[in-house]
């Protein structure tokens, strides 16, 4: 986080209920079975994320009182997540095992820390507590995306292909997208990274002077048709176009199209479950390696994480993000650069390092970000499952490059 939070406190304990109450929104459709499912070690129970971010609350905030107590002095061991300069915590792959506390139990947990930190912020003077809090609502943030993308990987590996929702809208149904074509981006002298003037975690931090050469952008993300194309042409089976631990990648894992497409390629995987595919709307559930191989394929490239910010900063934060509920990826028509925000994250050419000057936030705090800096690629832009107030021009997103669960899809880019 940068600067310091400005938000008058009562303002801060409310919006602390929205997000606290968003995330047990989005879990009404789930049962308690399905919020104890761990699918894959890179993926996470729905319960253990709606613990892990209490506990965030519980130790960063409420912890800042000597008179606290936890609620379970245990609880630290099971839900911290990496911070080992806390304490030891329980094995990521191991989440799924925890039966005990019962989501019961989990809940009355949230209801405890909601009070308690309810309580602090109106009533406490600790100029440090409205910035701790506001970090942790981004946290909570973050996990809720989480929440989305585990949640639809174990719905995807139950052979059931149940849904989590009966019906989920989509952004642009029914549009054709507008033509592909590459608008010319800015060059010369430019600005990046968070002006200090609102939240921002530490990674988007300091602003900085970044050169761009001439450039171009693509006005609109790649479309599932599109894609397909690359398919048809062989391109999981041409090694040529892939990086060499992408195709690595390609051959030990077998992949032959993007992660929940049927082989049929007309159908996904999605929230809605078994689903028709679009297309017209954004290829989504992308790897780094597989936007990297379409765009070598297409005769273009990714673009820069500074070129992509140059252009989004001049643009409102609009488009497909998460209200209540996700709707999916869709098509988008009009002038101009289009779906810079919401849809489908970004994959860029950029990869995941501090910026000239970084400084980590002091403390345990600062293994939030800087410790990742490295094997990690950097994503923009924010997808559907993002909550819509918590994406910005600045904000480095980042995964390893192998990373398909993700709602990631790419926009091309050219030298000029």
């Amino acid at each position: 986080m940068t600067a310091v939070y400005t938000l008058a406190d009562d303002v801060l304990a409310g919006r602390y209920r929205r997000v606290r109450e968003q995330t047990l929104q989005l879990c009404e459709r789930l049962s308690a079975e399905d919020m104890m499912v761990q699918s894959m070690p890179d993926a996470s129970p729905a319960k253990w994320h709606l613990a892990h971010t209490t506990w965030f609350f519980e130790h960063f905030v409420l912890g800042r009182d000597p008179r606290y107590r936890p609620r379970d002095p245990a609880w630290h061991f099971l839900f911290n997540s990496y911070y080992q300069s806390v304490g030891p915590m329980h094995a990521r792959p191991q989440r799924g095992l925890l039966s005990r506390p019962a989501l019961a139990d989990v809940l009355a947990y949230r209801r405890h820390v909601d009070e308690a930190v309810s309580e602090r912020l109106l009533r406490d003077q600790d100029a440090a507590l409205p910035p701790l809090v506001e970090l942790g609502l981004q946290h909570e943030q973050q996990h809720q995306e989480l929440l989305l993308t585990d949640i639809q990987h174990a719905f995807w590996c139950n052979p059931l292909s149940p849904a989590y929702r009966s019906q989920a809208s989509q952004a642009g149904t029914g549009l054709h997208p507008a033509p592909l074509e590459f608008l010319p981006g800015r060059e010369g002298v430019f600005e990046i990274g968070s002006t200090g003037e609102h939240f921002a975690f530490d990674n988007e931090t300091p602003r900085h002077r970044v050169l761009l050469a001439p450039h171009m952008l693509a006005n609109r993300l790649v479309t599932n048709e599109e894609f397909a194309a690359f398919v048809h042409d062989g391109g999981y089976r041409e090694p040529t176009l892939w990086l060499s631990d992408g195709w690595a990648t390609v051959q030990r894992e077998d992949w032959q199209r993007p992660l929940y497409w049927q082989p049929d390629l007309a159908s996904a995987f999605g929230l809605a479950g078994v689903q028709a595919l679009d297309p017209a709307a954004p290829v989504c559930h992308l790897s780094y390696y597989e936007a990297d191989a379409f765009a070598r394929w297409a005769g273009a490239r990714l673009p820069t994480e500074a070129e992509w910010e140059v252009a989004a900063a001049a643009l409102p934060v609009e488009g497909n993000l998460l209200d209540e509920v996700p709707r999916l990826p869709g098509a988008a028509c009009g002038p101009g650069l289009l779906q810079l925000y919401g849809d489908t994250w970004e994959w860029t050419a950029s990869p995941y390092v501090p910026y000239p000057g970084f400084r980590p936030l002091p403390g345990s705090l600062g293994e939030y970000n800087g410790k990742f800096m490295c094997g990690q690629w950097v994503l923009r832009g924010g997808s559907c499952a993002t909550p819509r107030d918590h994406v910005r021009a600045s904000y480095r997103n980042f995964f390893p490059p192998q990373a398909r669960w993700q709602f990631a899809g790419l926009r091309l880019a050219r030298d000029r």
